[in-house]
Order: structure tokens, then C-alpha cells, then sequence
């Protein structure tokens, strides 16, 4: 088995004495270099102890030498794409894990910023955090099955208000939601 730990960690633009004291217990940076590289047993408790620090399913940080992962080969700078001098695998953001449930919104008629055939991923957030999610797109539910699309721009108490991403259009406001979930990853077919 191969593992990913490293591209993990440098997505996350975390550093070998980062995850080693995100460990709980605390470890050594050299201990997380050994484990990276394979000069160390990847055992499951580690799995489970690295995985926690880094924010990510334990299982994710192993892959069959079989399954080819997409790489992430280029960067585009200002001076144009330039190639990685060590490719690595790329990892989705939804395989970072959060506290909520993924939901997605597929766009089938184009609003603000949206085109036809996107795909937006949000994640559920308890309403009482709805503070960290204003000025972020949101899709809220409604009653009788009905839903709430746009920018959170206000929570008072348990009503937020929302800005609909066409031009034009009131802002809604939904009391007592269930969950709010907040824009995580849009999807576009090119």
C-alpha cells in the first residue's frame, strides 16, 4: 500500500511539526517524516491518529498501488503553468471531511454567477453557527419541501436573510430552518 500522507499534508499547507503536534498524543515531526516515507509501519492506530490531525477519514490516507489517482503535474503562476518537480496525487475537497452533511444543487437554468449544468456543493451548518456563513452562498430549507437559494446577509435571532443571486430580486427571509447549508466546492463542466 502506498500512502498519501504527504500530499495530504502539503494541500492542507501543513508542515511534518504541524501534524506531529495536531497528533493526540503529541508526536515528533520526525516520527510523521518516517510514516510519510514509509520507513515506519502505517499501523491503524496511526492511520487514526494522523487522519484526525490532518482533518480526513483515516482510510484516505491509503490507496491500493493499483488505483491510479488523478496528479497534480502543473501550477499557473503569473509567468504562465510551470511544472511540479515532484507530481503528487490530488486530493477532492470533498475528501476533507467536515462536521456536516454534503448536499448538492445542480443549476439548470443560470442565476448570477451560476451557469446551466453546475453542480454546487454546500455543507450542512447547524443555524446557530449562521454567523460564519454570511456573505457566503447558502441554500436554506424552506416548509412544504420548498428551499431558499442565495447570499446570506443577515441572522437575527432564528430568522436569516437571504439575497437571491439574480439581479433584481427581494431578499427572502426563512424562519427557524432546519439547517443551512453554506457553498463548499462549485463543479463546472468546461
Amino acid at each position: 500500500m502506498i500512502n498519501r500522507i504527504r500530499d495530504i499534508r502539503q494541500q492542507k499547507s501543513m508542515t511534518l511539526a504541524d501534524v506531529a503536534a495536531a497528533c493526540d498524543p503529541p508526536t515528533t515531526a520526525q516520527t510523521i517524516g518516517r510514516l510519510e516515507t514509509g520507513m515506519r509501519n502505517l499501523s491503524l492506530k496511526w492511520m487514526e491518529r494522523i487522519g484526525a490531525a490532518l482533518g480526513v477519514e483515516p482510510e484516505l490516507l491509503v490507496r491500493s498501488e493499483e488505483a491510479a489517482a488523478p496528479q497534480i503535474v502543473a501550477r499557473l503562476t503569473v509567468a504562465g503553468p510551470e511544472a511540479l518537480s515532484d507530481p503528487r496525487d490530488a486530493i477532492l475537497a470533498t475528501d476533507f471531511g467536515g462536521d456536516g452533511a454534503l448536499v448538492v444543487l445542480t443549476i439548470d437554468y443560470p442565476h448570477g454567477e451560476y451557469r446551466q449544468g453546475d453542480q454546487l456543493w454546500l455543507r450542512q451548518i447547524d443555524p446557530q453557527h449562521a454567523a460564519r456563513a454570511v456573505n457566503r452562498d447558502v441554500l436554506v430549507p424552506r416548509s412544504a419541501g420548498r428551499f431558499a437559494f442565495g447570499r446570506l446577509i443577515d441572522r437575527q435571532g432564528n430568522r436569516v436573510g437571504l439575497l437571491p443571486p439574480s439581479h433584481g430580486e427581494k431578499q427572502v427571509v426563512v424562519d427557524n430552518p432546519a439547517w443551512i447549508a453554506v457553498a463548499e466546492m462549485l463543479v463546472r463542466r468546461l
